[in-house]
């Protein structure tokens, strides 16, 4: 027996789990997605990588501006679903969604719940410096990311992680559980276990004003600053008026005074250690080595750079 199935996602992140379930037996009845952004200068109208796999594979899809509305409602309820699998979507499930009496509503979460409810937990657990992270597996309540839990699947984080990496191992992961956690769901044997709402801490939106580095904090928290915004919005400075980014870099024993280049080596000094710059990209630039930046722009040692 094939499970009916309606998908609801919207990044890259939820593209390998969406693939997953379309090569399984069960039936994809519909694919709900964030509409489509003005992106770029020239406001080219971008669909989401939802979108676009749907269209591809040729799965029916809606972008509803907004959800709780009756024409929603009664169309998930005519599709009548076993599962709705939600993963990233961007979007509150109605109250009365999560009502409906044959359906059951999951999500999986990029975090080890209750830790990292909401928007951004892959960033804020690279900036916190955790040692692990990984799914849950949850049944949707009216609270966000507040649901009992069914399942948790850990995964460790290098020192080598970033945004980008870590993203992707997380979403290759939760691709590889799917089809085991619909088929427990099916059998009817679930056993779901509530969060101990004590502990959760929160994983607010990234603002792009967070990404500026403060050459004050540690350099092992300006390291993770640069993990966890990479690549986008990115962590950078400011040198003689122009906006830098660094791409990669790695902590190092060095002193002087915060903001201070220490060696040739493009070394900045931070409140406690230093770290070493290794690739990093000017605005409107493409990105460079550390020697291949200093060929190009005579930092000198001492340079102080802005962290006004």
């Amino acid at each position: 027996m094939s499970l009916k199935i309606i998908f609801m996602g919207t990044p890259e992140f939820a593209v390998p789990i969406l693939k997953s379930i379309y090569e399984s037996e069960n039936k994809i009845l519909s694919v709900y997605t964030q509409p489509a952004k003005k992106k770029s200068r020239g406001q080219k109208i971008i669909p989401s990588p939802i979108q676009e796999f749907s269209e591809k594979k040729n799965i029916p899809f809606r972008c509803p501006e907004i959800l709780n509305n009756d024409k929603e409602y009664n169309y998930l309820k005519e599709l009548n679903p076993n599962i709705v699998v939600v993963v990233a979507y961007g979007k509150i499930i109605p109250k009365r969604f999560l009502e409906l009496p044959e359906t059951s509503f999951i999500n999986i979460h990029a975090s080890l719940l209750p830790k990292w409810r909401g928007a951004a937990p892959i960033q804020r657990a690279i900036m916190n410096m955790d040692q692990e992270t990984g799914i849950s597996i949850m049944k949707i309540a009216n609270e966000l990311d507040a649901g009992p839990i069914m399942q948790y699947f850990k995964i460790k984080i290098t020192n080598n992680c970033n945004y980008e990496n870590l993203s992707r191992k997380i979403s290759n992961l939760a691709s590889s559980k799917i089809n085991e956690i619909l088929q427990i769901l099916e059998k009817g044997s679930v056993i779901f276990t509530p969060q101990d709402h004590s502990k959760a801490t929160y994983a607010k939106k990234i603002k792009k004003s967070e990404a500026k580095i403060n050459w004050n904090d540690e350099a092992k928290q300006v390291i993770a600053k640069i993990n966890a915004f990479h690549p986008n919005p990115g962590a950078w400075f400011e040198y003689s008026g122009s906006r830098i980014k660094i791409i990669e870099a790695k902590e190092v024993n060095g002193y002087g005074e915060p903001g201070e280049i220490i060696d040739k080596n493009l070394t900045v000094a931070c409140s406690s250690n230093a770290i070493e710059i290794v690739k990093l990209k000017k605005e409107g630039k493409k990105i460079l080595s550390a020697s291949d930046f200093l060929r190009g722009c005579n930092i000198k040692i001492g340079t102080l750079l802005n962290d006004s």
